[in-house]
């Protein structure tokens, strides 16, 4: 199964003329019936539906909603270039893993649906990848980069982005060789995503000969004063590999206020334009930002027409929805009806040459992205994030 962006990428043009409604043929998890397909010449043989799972509403939920209008988008642009006829269930998680395993419960008990795009936290996979490995169903996140979620324990789990053991140590390598910290504070939010990148992070720096302190914060903790008192004037470096980037915004706040010039150095959840903006602070990401790529301009546009600014959430779910559409696609050119195994099977035969992400899609026996990399941007005294070359 290959994928041809360059024909997704003739799709988005004739948005606009097909009016690209986000809901046409989306459904809530709660229940509900799905409405008129908005591929009014779909096939109407294969037919399909295919479940949502991100943080619609609650503390990141503009991450979550960035995620769910890219999936929209790429459903509508594939059942154009396919002929097909699939549809959206959405199931709102808030980013906790007891309302993802409820919304997978849902989305496992609805036969119409054969795949899952999403959860978005790591949290969350590790409470639904049971689940979803027992019903047999395939699940494809956007963002999830723990190590232990491609370990062989999750079957039919897969991601289009790398993983914390690549972003750890490039991470950490990036600010010993450049930002040459000779103390620094390292604190996770308590959830499975961040600690996960202090125990990849912090062997880098100890072996650098960095004095590092490790705190740890609960992500409903909202005044970080206590803690940005701990910063000592040696600490010239403050990593946060968070989830909440407005907590790193008021973490930046607490900092001026006690007048520390400490320089904040985030993770993935941090890339969040118009949020985020402490001016000097880096950003590393999963996701490259399409806006600055000829070949996603379309794509790219298309998005902005219709939802407005967008950072790097949106896009990686719109390479997992389009590999899930093609899995689809292929299912019915083959004379199948689509079903959770067959879809699994052509979800693990995905070899797509060229991407959203500007790499090819391809996964290992354990859903890992062969070849997955991460991107780094440092932030303007406009709030603009700037994209770092790679050496």
């Amino acid at each position: 199964m290959k994928g041809r962006l360059v024909l997704a990428v003739a799709a988005v043009g004739s948005l606009a003329v097909a009016g690209c409604s986000s809901s046409s043929s989306s459904t809530a998890a709660s229940g509900g019936t799905s409405g008129t397909s908005s591929a009014s010449a779909a096939t109407k043989s294969c037919v399909a539906s295919v479940g949502f799972e991100g943080p619609i509403t609650g503390p990141v939920a503009p991450l979550g909603t960035e995620q769910l209008h890219f999936a929209q988008l790429a459903r509508v642009t594939d059942n154009l270039t396919n002929k097909t006829d699939i549809h959206l269930v959405q199931g709102d998680t808030q980013l906790n893993p007891a309302q993802a395993t409820t919304v997978t419960q849902q989305f496992v008990s609805n036969s119409s649906i054969v795949a899952v795009v999403g959860p978005a936290g790591s949290q969350e996979v590790e409470a639904v990848g049971g689940p979803m490995d027992r019903a047999g169903m395939g699940f494809i996140t956007g963002s999830a980069t723990a190590v232990a979620l491609t370990t062989g324990k999750y079957p039919t789990f897969f991601r289009v982005v790398s993983k914390d053991s690549v972003q750890g140590p490039q991470d950490a390598n990036y600010i010993v060789k450049t930002l040459h910290p000779k103390a620094l504070m390292i604190v996770d939010d308590q959830e499975a995503y961040s600690t996960g990148l202090v125990s990849a992070m912090t062997p880098v720096f100890q072996a650098a000969g960095i004095k590092v302190d490790h705190e740890s914060v609960s992500q409903k903790v909202t005044d970080f004063s206590s803690l940005v008192a701990k910063v000592t004037p040696d600490m010239s470096v403050v990593v946060l590999p968070w989830q909440v980037a407005a907590n790193a915004q008021q973490f930046g706040r607490n900092l001026a206020q006690q007048h520390k010039n400490a320089v904040i150095f985030g993770t993935d959840g941090l890339f969040s334009p118009g949020t985020f903006t402490i001016n000097g602070s880096y950003v590393s990401s999963f996701g490259p930002d399409i806006t600055a790529m000829p070949a996603d301009a379309a794509i790219a546009r298309a998005a902005l027409q219709k939802y407005g600014n967008f950072g790097t959430f949106g896009p990686p779910v719109y390479a997992a929805m389009h590999v899930v559409d093609e899995a689809i696609a292929s299912v019915c050119k083959s004379g199948q009806t689509p079903s959770r195994s067959n879809v699994l099977a052509a979800i693990k035969a995905t070899n797509e040459p060229s991407s959203i992400l500007g790499q090819p899609i391809s996964f290992d026996s354990h859903g890992d992205l062969n070849g997955g990399k991460f991107f780094l941007f440092k932030i303007d005294s406009a709030g603009k994030y700037k994209l770092i070359p790679s050496s």
